[in-house]
Formats: C-alpha cells, sequence, structure tokens
C-alpha cells in the first residue's frame, strides 16, 4: 500500500525525524508479534483528532497495527536509549518494553509519538520480558484521560488490546499492549544519557532538535541551550502545580520519568490523594517517602538540576560560566512553581486579585484539613457551592473562625458572587479518579473481562467540571481501612 493510499484509508500519516538522529539515540527493531490481539478500548476522540479513521482502526488490520503485528507504511519502529536517576541511583535504562513506530502528522500539522508500550523486548529491556499486563495498562489509559480532561499536560493513550498471551509477575496475568500518544518521548534521561555515553556534538544535535520540535521560538540572538533550559523549567513550574492544585501523586519522579515537554509521563503508582496529607505515599516502593506529594516540588527542581548539569558543555565555553548560568535558571524553578501554585489555590478559593495574606489564608486551611483528616477534593467542592457542613472541617472553631476570614477576603473583592463560584467550579473539579473506584473497574476488566464500570468511570471523569449529579456517587470517599492504599509500577 502505497503512503498516499493509507493515509486516504486509514489516516496514518507517519513522519521519522527521532530515526534520523545519530543511531546511538536508539535502536530499530520492530515489535514482537502476538498470537491473538483484541481490541478492549479505543479512544475514538483522540483518534479523529491525530486523523485517524476510526472504523479502520477497529478491524482486524487496525488492529494488527495497534498489538505490533502489522507495521504502517513509512514507519520506522524503533527503542529510544536513556538513562535516569532512579531513586537518587543514576543508571543506564531505554525504552524495554515499548517501540516508537512514528510520529503521527495531525490535519492541523501537529506531530504526536506514537508509542506501543508492552511490544516485546527491546537492547535495553534488562532481563525483562518486554511485555505488559491488562491491569496496569488499563490503569494507565484511565488517569492518563481523566488527567487530559482536567486540563493537566500529560500523554495520552490511543487504544489497549490484549495479546491473547499470558505475561509472568507474582501469578500469570492476561498480557496487553497501550498505544501511548505524546508531544515526544524526550525526558530528562534522554539528555543524562547523550551527556553521558555521547559526543559533545550529539549532545548539540539533542538540543537542537529539542529546540526545533518543542521550543521554536527561541531568537537567533539569544543563548538557544539557556532558553531551551528556562522553558523546561517554565514548563515543570506549571505542571508540578497543577498536579499539585488536584492532590496528584506521580509516584516515581525518576530522571527518564521528566518529559522535556512538559507532560506528565508514566502512569505506574500513580494515584490521587483522598485525606489530604504533605506525607502521603501510594507507591510500594518508595519506602522512604522520596516521592510523596509534599517532596514533588523539591524532586522537580532536583530533576532540573541534573538536566542543567548536562548542558553545561553548550551553556558557555566557559565551565565556571557555564555552572553559574544553569544555577541561575534552576534557581529560578522554586519561585515559578510557588507562584503558579498560590495563583491556582486563589482561583480555587474564588480569590480574583492579590493580598499578601492569601498565602497564610492557604496554609490556615491546609493545615485544618491535615490535621481534621478532610478529603482533599470534596473540601474545595464543598467550599465551591458554600455547603461547609459538607467538609470534615464544619463544626471547629478553628473553621468557623478560617471561614469568617474567608468570606471578609471574598467581599474585598469587586467581582459578583456569580463570577466567584464560576471560578471555583473551573478550578476545583466534582470528582478524581478515587483510588477504589479505579482498583474495582480493573478488577472486573481483567478477572472476569467485564468493561462496563471502566466504561462508566471513564464517562463521569471525561468532564470533571460539570459537577452534575450523575458524578455525585464517584466523588465519595472511600471507607476507612487499616491498610493503606498501595500502588505498584505494573512492570
Amino acid at each position: 500500500m502505497t503512503k498516499e493510499k493509507e493515509l486516504i484509508e486509514t489516516g496514518w500519516n507517519l513522519d521519522n525525524s527521532y530515526a534520523r538522529l545519530p543511531k546511538s539515540f536508539f535502536s530499530s527493531l520492530d515489535p514482537v508479534a502476538v498470537r491473538s490481539p483484541k481490541l478492549i478500548i479505543l479512544n475514538y476522540h483522540l483518534a479523529a483528532y491525530l486523523g485517524l479513521n476510526v472504523q479502520v482502526l477497529q478491524s482486524e488490520d487496525g488492529v494488527a497495527v495497534l498489538a505490533g503485528n502489522r507495521i504502517p507504511e513509512c514507519a520506522l519502529p524503533l527503542a529510544q536509549a536513556y538513562a535516569g536517576h532512579q531513586f537518587g541511583h543514576f543508571t543506564m535504562l531505554g525504552d524495554g518494553r515499548a517501540l516508537l513506530i512514528g510520529e503521527q502528522i495531525t490535519p492541523l500539522g501537529e506531530r504526536f509519538d506514537i508509542q506501543l508500550k508492552g511490544s516485546g523486548q527491546t537492547p535495553y529491556s534488562r532481563q525483562g520480558d518486554g511485555r505488559a499486563a491488562l491491569g496496569p495498562m488499563l490503569r494507565e489509559y484511565i488517569i492518563s484521560e481523566a488527567m487530559h480532561a482536567l486540563g493537566i499536560a500529560t500523554t495520552r493513550s490511543l487504544a489497549v488490546v490484549t495479546t491473547g498471551e499470558s505475561v509472568i509477575r507474582e501469578t500469570d496475568l492476561p498480557g496487553a499492549i497501550l498505544t501511548r500518544v505524546a508531544a515526544s518521548h524526550l525526558r530528562v534521561g534522554t539528555f543524562q544519557y547523550i551527556a553521558k555515553w555521547g559526543t559533545a556534538e550529539e549532545l548539540r544535535i539533542l538540543a537542537d532538535y529539542t529546540l526545533q520540535r518543542h521550543f521554536p521560538d527561541v531568537e537567533a540572538d539569544e543563548n538557544r541551550y539557556l532558553f531551551l533550559l528556562q522553558e523546561v523549567i517554565k514548563r515543570q513550574a506549571v505542571l508540578i502545580a497543577e498536579w499539585q492544585l488536584v492532590g496528584f501523586i506521580h509516584g516515581v519522579m525518576n530522571t527518564d520519568n521528566m518529559a522535556i515537554s512538559g507532560e506528565t509521563i508514566d502512569y505506574g503508582p500513580c494515584a490521587f490523594m483522598d485525606d489530604y496529607n504533605p506525607a502521603t505515599v501510594f507507591s510500594s516502593i518508595d519506602l522512604q517517602g522520596r516521592y510523596a506529594y509534599g517532596n514533588q516540588p523539591h524532586i522537580a527542581g532536583w530533576n532540573l538540576a541534573r538536566f542543567a548539569e548536562t548542558l553545561l558543555p553548550l551553556l558557555h565555553v566557559n565551565q565556571e560560566q557555564a555552572v553559574k548560568l544553569a544555577q541561575d535558571a534552576v534557581s529560578e524553578f522554586t519561585e515559578l512553581y510557588h507562584c503558579n501554585w498560590l495563583s491556582g489555590m486563589r482561583a480555587k478559593l474564588g480569590i480574583f486579585n492579590e493580598e499578601i495574606q492569601d498565602e497564610s489564608l492557604v496554609a490556615g486551611l491546609l493545615s485544618m484539613m491535615h490535621k481534621y483528616r478532610a478529603d482533599y477534593t470534596n473540601t474545595f467542592r464543598a467550599l465551591t457551592f458554600d455547603t461547609p457542613e459538607d467538609t470534615d472541617l464544619f463544626g471547629t472553631t478553628e473553621f468557623a473562625e478560617w471561614h469568617e476570614l474567608w468570606q471578609a477576603r471574598l467581599g474585598r473583592q469587586q467581582e459578583s458572587k456569580a463570577s466567584l463560584q464560576q471560578l471555583m467550579q473551573y478550578s476545583n473539579p466534582a470528582l478524581i479518579p478515587r483510588n477504589h473506584r479505579v482498583e474495582a473497574a480493573l478488577e472486573a476488566a481483567v478477572k472476569q473481562g467485564d468493561y462496563s464500570a471502566m466504561e462508566r468511570l471513564l464517562h463521569v471523569l471525561s468532564s470533571p467540571y460539570a459537577h452534575s449529579p450523575e458524578q455525585a456517587d464517584y466523588s465519595a470517599r472511600p471507607a476507612q481501612s487499616a491498610r493503606p492504599y498501595r500502588t505498584f509500577c505494573g512492570t
């Protein structure tokens, strides 16, 4: 099939700019064919946006592509090489169970990586089987699409197919492949790999490629590599603030899981916080709480410092000057993050303008929420609709005093009450992917082959700011349990 015919019939319009980079950046290979692929879920809206033919994707040939059994015209599958600090320890990594099949050029001219996750072993598999289990792939589908609906930059999920084969973890599990869509899969770890094992020229090539792909607005007279560093810092400051504002805990903020594009990537042991507690950790492998909710801004800054280190040879010919430029840039992250977070908190409380006391107002609320184990999402939702009796704080002297201060603060604004509530409604989701709801949906899907709970969950999560009656049941916090909720990497 010619490219023109395939574009007309299927919509695949693939380019391979990453494959034109130096060969040391990746390994070319085809996915490992699977026995009997079956389409489990397809993201119709995303497929249409990408310019893909939804009907063809659901056909036998279309599913074969999503399973890696058939390679589209002009695809050049490859596994990307990268490194990373995993829990603070540097190691060689790479796409051990994923292949980039190409970059889809959409009808609007945008470029998105199309990656098959769970498509078989690669040179970077590190003795792994290169496969993925159905549960973790469905989990990534649910959470990534929920993040997109929340308005947070994220990789997205196009489809999940089962393979007809088992993968062995603690038990035999049904195998699956996720088709992940990303602005790119360039990571801090990509730069770490080239800085460690590549040449100075290869590092420059990677930086120039990144600028062209994600930050093309650099001025000719600027220090283009300092501009790259500063722009990545800005995007991460926005992203981490957005995580914190909805109570999202990534769970494994290794440097290989920080995307240069500013998208959330890798939904392994992630989860959303119920009771507000900065020390909240869900990941079963994060025994020291390195990636706890309250530590995420600090870790982001640490990761960005590692990124800055890779760029030192490009920032300035003088090593001392290069270090100063890098340090000055990274030092801006904390303030940038804080400004984004405080602005978001003001919006969550219906505050349009700025007063110096706003920060203490926010701190007072969060302190009470922590003390009384208040539900993070539902507290802000109750404030949005002025139903303080629906909070765990109601009836306490501290909350009554805080509420009076908050009302006085709102009274010092010119905006109408309707505008205030609209701001809060657009800033406070009605619901999040509650962990118990996600687990129930996954259990029904994996153990019983029943996808109805997952479909209903995806539906209500698709409009988190609608505050519709059907979302009420999904907003309830789980029953208290003696056993803390734990998430796993799903490898």
